[in-house]
């Protein structure tokens, strides 16, 4: 294991009551006495969101328990993406690899182990370009850890190698996947719309970062480790956020027991890559799942 731990970056806006318990379930991880939590605080879009920022601010003032805590409170409002694109391209300007969290995710008290441990085991292995502690509230029995193609964005890490594949013009993606015929396996089999999420951030529909992320490691092949149990949890799910909705359909419960790390096979697990396509399948309207059958039944 490396002396010091990964730096963690969060991405905090105008919901204090969020990030209270971001950071407090932060703070509740062993490792967290040892590690360098800088806040990228956005500023606000409105005057209505004056107030809010500043509640926000004002509790990190106060947080303690971190080896340092540095804020970087912006004056004016940068969006959801360009915060994290700037500010993970800042963090890895400076150190070769980082933790990153937003301020609507909670964390297992396990979750800065299985990062840091999993960040040093793959350090080397240019396939592997990020890993990831959130995995969906699936049926089915996953393995302890696994690979699945591309990137991901709630609670994950990655290395100053890594994301030098991402690509933030998502016109050349789309173009790329397209040309390459490759919307259907991005898309899970038809699973997940992703593909049209990369295309409403083309038009401006979408102020996501994540979805180009995951594309730039999809179309390079690139590999993300995921946990078989889940060590995060979006509670950001109220409609309080840029781009989510109210839902309780990815809602996990955190790990009650550390992830068991090992060195595994640099391939897509297939199995746990099923079992979410068929996650996503029971997400769709009852007439698309009744179409699914009917067409696995023909083919």
């Amino acid at each position: 294991m490396q002396n010091s731990l990964a730096p963690i970056a969060l991405f905090v806006y105008n919901r204090p009551g969020h990030t209270r318990r971001t950071v407090e379930a932060l703070l509740a991880n062993p490792q967290a006495a040892r590690s360098d939590l800088f806040v990228y605080a956005d500023g606000p879009k409105s005057a209505s969101d004056a107030g809010p920022v500043a509640e926000v601010r004002a509790y990190l003032a106060e947080v303690s328990g971190f080896k340092s805590l540095t804020v970087q409170a912006s004056a004016y409002n940068r969006g959801l993406a360009n915060s994290i694109i700037a500010g993970v391209s800042d963090m890895l300007g400076r150190f070769e690899r980082v933790i990153v969290l937003e301020d609507d995710l909670v964390t297992s008290p396990h979750f800065l182990s299985y990062m840091n441990r999993a960040l040093e085991l793959y350090r080397d292995d240019e396939r592997v370009v990020s890993v990831h502690g959130y995995i969906y509230p699936m049926v089915g029995e996953l393995p302890e850890t696994f690979f699945l193609r591309g990137a991901d964005c709630w609670g994950w890490g990655t290395w100053r190698r890594g994301w030098r594949l991402f690509e933030p013009d998502g016109r050349l993606l789309l173009k790329e996947l397209q040309g390459r015929r490759l919307t259907g396996a991005f898309d899970l089999g038809h699973a997940f719309p992703f593909t049209r999420m990369l295309r409403e951030q083309v038009e401006g529909k979408k102020d996501s970062w994540a979805i180009r992320w995951h594309a730039s490691a999809f179309l390079k092949g690139a590999l993300t480790l995921y946990p078989g149990r889940t060590l995060v949890r979006n509670v950001g799910h109220d409609a309080s956020g840029t781009n989510c909705g109210a839902t309780k359909s990815f809602d996990s419960e955190l790990a009650e027991e550390p992830v068991r790390l090992r060195r595994i096979p640099l391939v897509e697990g297939r199995a746990a890559l099923s079992l979410i396509n068929d996650y996503f399948w029971s997400l769709q309207p009852a007439p698309k799942r009744m179409l699914r059958r009917v067409l696995e039944r023909l083919l």
